[in-house]
Order: structure tokens, then C-alpha cells, then sequence
């Protein structure tokens, strides 16, 4: 006969009560286990998600491409004759670039620029390829077309140029007016006037500029001269390249004509660009003489370099002269040619002087083109009484580079 239950057991037999106890630790187990799954997948999700996102964002949009050709102007909207381009390129979620050339492979760029030089001589047209590339290799494309001037010519661009077309004042996009006298209210090397912006010392007509010397009593910030002229600087500060003037000179003694340059960096008194460039002062600055004419002896011409030694800061100066035939009554072509190891200066393709260029002379970097007349001074020399007026007149000016 069975027995009954007892209250000790709490109505359960103790086998039964065992089995309850391993089955809800078992249940408590399997829960645990389920908890740290869902955990663990959560966390491998949200790191997949975030690696994801970090390293693609998806394909790049919104690719941009600038094409600059080197040395490009109005003058020569197709480049400097380098043949040389420079390319960059942005887009979002880009990390890396690549660009094609005529028919080369790919370059690769991390910073999306990229600079080329085509070799062909010539003007030609040609399809630049840029592409943008996500992280997982997305990417887009884009195909621009340009033109591209080429030449073995040292100096083929033409970067300045007046040709003096348009009767009137000298233009003022391309000239500055200098007049402020630099030493105690004159001009030094002992000259006699005093530059002008006035019409009746400069002016353009039949095509030419003039640059008039005129006998008059001219008084400027309480100082008075017994000349007046005027002095041109041209608003273009280079390195290196080829200077032309075609000109005719003044015939009368005591006139110094002369064309030439001075270092950007010369801070000369109201020069037109000031500090723009430095405030070493002459003869740091380097000083060009590609034509200068006496007073008295009208039949050559001189060329003439002054500069300071940049180590030493020594003063130096050399030149030569060259003969030039009627140089009042017809024009001539007073030329340079000026590169990192020489300069040289020419009349008429004729060589007047060689020059050769070094680290330590002030001759690679910014100068500028000067025209003017001087009277008397150092290379002047006596004026006559007989006096009254002479002209440098200027066909062209041409700068190439």
C-alpha cells in the first residue's frame, strides 16, 4: 500500500523536486546564453555598420576639375609656351585620384593634384580624364578638353606689350607715373627737371608714345628745376624673359634717354611698387641698363649693369657700348635677353654686351621696365642755352617671357 506524502516534503516526492531544480537551472542557463548572443550580435552589428560608414559613405559625388595653363593671359590664352599644366580636382568622399594624359596609364594622386607637360610643339587639343575613387574603389569620372601651346623658343610668350595704338594719355592699366624726386626734392646723379604727369611731357599720338624734355621753369613740393620730362614705369614686375623697344632717341646735347630696369625690391621713392617686393634699396636691388644715351656723343649708345654684391653687399658695375647710326632720326630695336646664367643687350639683333648672371647678383627676381629722359647729370652733361625741347619716341614695347 502506498504511503501518503509527508508535510516536510512540501507534497512533493524528493525525486520530483530534484528535476525541478535542474530544469530551472538549465532554463536559466539557456536565458544567459541568449542575452550574451543578442548582445554579441548587436555589438558586431553596430561595429560593421560603423566600418562600413567610415570607410566608404558611399560612391564620391560631386567631382570638380581645374585645368591651369602655366603662364596663360589675354596674350596667350593657350600658355607661356611651356607647354606645362597644372590640374587639381576635388569631390566628396573621395580618397585617392587619378589622371590621364594624352594616352599614358593612369597617375595616381592622394592629394588630387597633379601638374603635366605636353611636348608637342605647336598648338594642340587634348582630353585630360580625372577620376575619384571612394575607399572601396567607387568611383566617377570626368573628361575636360583643352589647348596647349608649346615651344622650344626660350622666350615665346608675350606677357607685356604696348603697340601705343590709342592716341591720349600713356594707358594706365600699363604705366605708372613716377615723380616724386628720391633726393631732398631732386633726382640724383646731378639731373636738372623734374618728371611730370602732365600731358605736355608724355602723350601717345600716330601711334607712338613721346616722352617730352621741355626748357621751363617747373617748381614741385617747393622745389624748382629748369626742365621738365617724364619718367614711365611699367606695371609688370618679372624674372627673366626678353625686353624689345623700338625707338628713336632724342638728337639734342644734354638729353640722357634711357631704358632700363630696377629690382622690384628697390623701395625707390614713388616707384609703383613700393615695398611690394622688399626695401633692400640700390644697388641691392640690381639695376639694368639695356639703353642709355649721352649727352654728347649721339652716336652710340651704352649698356651698363650696377648692383651689391648679396654676400658681401659690395658695390660693383660693368657694361659696354655699341655703336648705333641716326638713332634720332629712325627707329632701332634696344633689346634683352635675360635668363638665370646671362643678360644680354642688343640694337638691331647686334650684341652690345654680355652679361653673366650668378647666385649672388640681384638678378633672379622681379624687375621692372623704366622709360624716361633725363637732362644734364652725370650722363647728360651740359645743356645748351639753344635749349628748348627734344623726344624719345616709342614704336612698341614688348616683354616676353
Amino acid at each position: 500500500m502506498d504511503r501518503l506524502p509527508s508535510k516536510k516534503g512540501g507534497g512533493r516526492f524528493p525525486k520530483q523536486i530534484a528535476m525541478k531544480k535542474k530544469n530551472r537551472t538549465r532554463i536559466l542557463q539557456l536565458f544567459k546564453m541568449n542575452v550574451f548572443n543578442i548582445s554579441l550580435l548587436t555589438l558586431v552589428f553596430a561595429l560593421s555598420c560603423s566600418s562600413s560608414d567610415s570607410e566608404t559613405g558611399g560612391a564620391p559625388t560631386d567631382l570638380v576639375v581645374d585645368v591651369t595653363l602655366v603662364g596663360a593671359n589675354d596674350a596667350n590664352p593657350n600658355g607661356n609656351g611651356s607647354g606645362k599644366v597644372q590640374v587639381s580636382a576635388t569631390a566628396k568622399n573621395a580618397t585617392r585620384y587619378a589622371f590621364r594624359f594624352e594616352s599614358a596609364d593612369q597617375l595616381e594622386s592622394q592629394t588630387g593634384t597633379m601638374e603635366y607637360t605636353y611636348t608637342k610643339d605647336g598648338t594642340h587639343s587634348y582630353n585630360i580624364v580625372v577620376w575619384a575613387y571612394s575607399a572601396t574603389g567607387e568611383y566617377i569620372n570626368q573628361t575636360v578638353a583643352v589647348e596647349v601651346y608649346r615651344s622650344d623658343e626660350e622666350f615665346a610668350a608675350l606677357v607685356f606689350s604696348d603697340e601705343f595704338d590709342d592716341d591720349g594719355a600713356p594707358d594706365a592699366e600699363k604705366w605708372h607715373y613716377q615723380i616724386i624726386p628720391p633726393n631732398n626734392g631732386s633726382w640724383h646723379n646731378n639731373e636738372l627737371q623734374h618728371y611730370t604727369a602732365r600731358p605736355e611731357n608724355s602723350f601717345v599720338s600716330d601711334g607712338t608714345l613721346k616722352i617730352k624734355a621741355l626748357k621751363e621753369e617747373y617748381t614741385y613740393n617747393g622745389s624748382t628745376k629748369s626742365y621738365t620730362s617724364a619718367r614711365l614705369n611699367a606695371k609688370l614686375a618679372f624674372t627673366y624673359g626678353r625686353v624689345e623697344v623700338r625707338a628713336k632717341l632724342p638728337s639734342m646735347a644734354g638729353t640722357w634717354p634711357a631704358i632700363w630696369t630696377l629690382g622690384a625690391d628697390s623701395n625707390e621713392t614713388g616707384n609703383y611698387f613700393g615695398d611690394q617686393y622688399g626695401s633692400v634699396g640700390w644697388p641691392l636691388c640690381g639695376e639694368i641698363d639695356i639703353m642709355e644715351q649721352t649727352g654728347w656723343d649721339k652716336n652710340s649708345i651704352i649698356s651698363h649693369f650696377h648692383w651689391g654684391d648679396l654676400n658681401t653687399q659690395v658695390y660693383n658695375d660693368e657694361g659696354g657700348e655699341g655703336p648705333v647710326a641716326n638713332a634720332s632720326t629712325e627707329f632701332h630695336i634696344y633689346s634683352m635677353e635675360w635668363n638665370s646664367g646671362s643678360i644680354k643687350t642688343y640694337v638691331d639683333g647686334n650684341l652690345v654686351y654680355e652679361f653673366t648672371n650668378a647666385p649672388n647678383k640681384p638678378y633672379n627676381k622681379e624687375h621692372y621696365l623704366i622709360l624716361n629722359i633725363a637732362m644734364g647729370g652725370n650722363l647728360g652733361g651740359d645743356v645748351p642755352d639753344s635749349f628748348s625741347e627734344d623726344t624719345l619716341e616709342i614704336d612698341y614695347v614688348r616683354i616676353y617671357q
